[in-house]
């Protein structure tokens, strides 16, 4: 076996460009296979440290449910509105510890006089507005750079404060000036900032991420700016992850109670929890490593073919030498074995270039999209490599067959 490894070997050594350029399509497939694996990886690991680091335990209830890609039903928009009067009775709840009503107004303009938030000459365009209770920093976890968050005095009285997110506060304030208890004016009306919320985690976004351009008002400040806004979402904090079951049947049942839907009806409204996000981004990253191994096979079938073409040739280029072979006592085993084990080790070559490539490609989207924190999987190696030698296997075992059925008298006489 290592006399016929060498000799496959030499033979890759002796036509080193045609080697290449035969392999080139294993060698994209495997690092298609390792590049989108390793993204595909680090954005999981990272979107799991973003859960973990929001809770376990946290249930959101929403008027229409999440979803990606596609229309919501036309008749989810004529369901009723959840209410501040439906988190109060959600929050006597046993198993609920705490609950923030959350209000959200999004208007992204493209004009370039609009603006959402102005310190002096300075503005934050597309800001998202927030309406929030004293209890959302703690339910959602929240945490502050600068100053504080809003307070029980600020719910209570309508108080024209605002705590500002990161990129907001970085954009309208110069460096030398701390945001706190400054006046920034907000779609015409003057609010003093009482605190700055930290930068935020997020492995989708490539860029400015838009949960740090947000203004965040106790919700009676809120409804100063868009009174019409009043379709509340719920984050909900459970008093243990072992009590996320019961919660949610809980609050499913008092919310149905208080809705009045009848009982050979569905819900009309949406319980979510972090692993239903997790899904969701399953769901995502399923579909795009499906269209790229996809991809990935499509190449590995054209390096299979060229490596039976080579093959094909390489028998044809030393049939007299096969015939030596057989004259001195080669079997038709031996000469089977010699011409598979160099297709393998030709696709196996190829599968070691793809692995450095992939690991090349994963290590340049690190250096230039911190946003994509790509790893290399050692699972993901194997495979690489295991699905390289497969088409050398399969491909290569015709040309062999093909050589090892020579007649050696015929091979000898061949020129």
């Amino acid at each position: 076996m290592s006399e016929i490894l060498l000799l496959a070997l030499d033979s890759l050594r002796a036509n080193k460009l045609r080697s290449f350029l035969t392999i080139l399509g294993v060698v994209i497939g495997v690092a298609t296979v390792i590049g989108m694996s390793s993204i595909i990886s680090g954005l999981n690991a990272n979107i799991s440290s973003q859960i973990q680091d929001l809770g376990s335990n946290l249930v959101f209830v929403q008027r229409i449910p999440p979803t990606i890609g596609g229309r919501v039903p036309p008749e989810m928009f004529s369901r009723k509105k959840l209410t501040l009067d439906d988190a109060n009775a959600i929050r006597q709840l046993p198993s609920v510890q705490a609950i923030s009503p959350i209000l959200q107004y999004v208007n992204f303009s493209g004009s370039t006089t609009s603006f959402a938030v102005r310190y002096r000459d300075h503005t934050a365009k597309n800001t998202i507005f927030i309406g929030a209770t004293p209890d959302v920093a703690s339910v959602m976890n929240l945490r502050i750079d600068a100053g504080r968050w809003i307070n029980e005095a600020d719910y209570t009285h309508n108080s024209g404060v605002v705590v500002l997110g990161h990129d907001t506060a970085e954009t309208i304030f110069p460096a030398n000036v701390d945001p706190v208890d400054k006046d920034v004016e907000i779609d015409g009306q003057p609010f003093r900032v009482i605190g700055v919320l930290e930068k935020r985690k997020d492995s989708l976004q490539g860029g400015a991420n838009p949960n740090d351009n947000v203004a965040e008002f106790p919700i009676g400040t809120f409804w100063r700016l868009h009174p019409e806004n009043k379709d509340f979402m719920f984050a909900i904090k459970v008093v243990s992850q072992e009590d996320m079951p019961r919660a949610i049947s809980e609050i499913e049942g008092l919310l149905r109670i208080r809705r009045g839907v009848p009982p050979n009806k569905e819900d009309d409204f949406a319980i979510t929890t972090q692993d239903t996000f997790t899904d969701l981004w399953n769901q995502i990253s399923s579909s795009v490593f499906t269209v790229m191994l996809t991809i990935s096979s499509i190449a590995l079938i054209v390096g299979g073919v060229g490596v039976m073409n080579i093959m094909l040739v390489s028998v044809t280029e030393r049939t007299k030498e096969i015939g030596v072979r057989k004259a001195i006592g080669a079997t038709q085993r031996n000469i089977l074995l010699q011409f598979l084990f160099e297709a393998m080790v030709l696709t196996a070559a190829g599968g070691i270039l793809g692995i450095g490539a992939g690991a090349s490609i994963a290590a340049l989207i690190r250096t230039l999209a911190p946003c994509l924190p790509a790893s290399v999987s050692g699972f993901w190696v194997g495979v690489g490599f295991s699905v390289s030698v497969g088409p050398g296997l399969i491909f290569g075992l015709y040309p062999a067959y093909r050589a090892s059925v020579l007649s050696p008298i015929e091979a000898l006489r061949y020129e």
